[in-house]
């Protein structure tokens, strides 16, 4: 894998890059995005 393409995994995994919740159908992190994440748990 590119290094680019690993970067991009790596983002979608994080919940504090905005690219984890664009992969996820949110334009954007959410304000409210820490409170989300512990609802799943």
């Amino acid at each position: 894998m590119a290094k680019h393409d690993d970067d991009n995994r790596s983002q979608q995994l994080n919940p504090e890059h905005d690219a984890y919740w664009q992969s996820r159908g949110e334009d954007e992190r959410p304000d409210d995005w820490q409170d989300r994440l512990d609802e799943q748990d």
